[in-house]
């Protein structure tokens, strides 16, 4: 049997570093390009499946200043990176509009 060399070009969702970007969900996201200035966490009761999340994240994601969104559904945080400190009233409207009920701020 001969031998083959076969090389692997990395892909589109390969940083420098090897990694994955996680925007599948199924590696670890390296470090955005730029961090937000704020990191709140809130509980949220009543999330039960993907479309929770989607909507949840959806609806804070039209807050003023909203970044980024992430979502944990086994816990119910929701971890909200902002360019300036969110109105906790905000938070509360968004997650209201998308059907669910915020518990409070947990904190960064």
């Amino acid at each position: 049997m001969s031998e083959s060399t076969v090389t692997v070009e990395p892909s589109a969702t390969t940083t420098a570093e090897g990694s994955c970007c996680g925007s599948c969900g199924t590696g670890t996201a390296g470090a955005p390009a730029t961090a937000a200035a704020e990191r709140a966490v809130f509980q949220v009761e009543g999330m039960t499946c993907g479309h929770c999340v989607s909507s949840v994240t959806a609806e804070l994601k039209k807050v003023a200043g909203v970044t980024e969104v992430a979502v944990d559904l086994a816990t119910g945080r929701v971890t909200v990176d902002s360019t300036a400190p969110l109105a906790d009233s905000d938070v509360a409207a968004a997650i209201d509009e998308a059907g669910y009920d915020l518990v409070g701020r947990l904190g960064a």
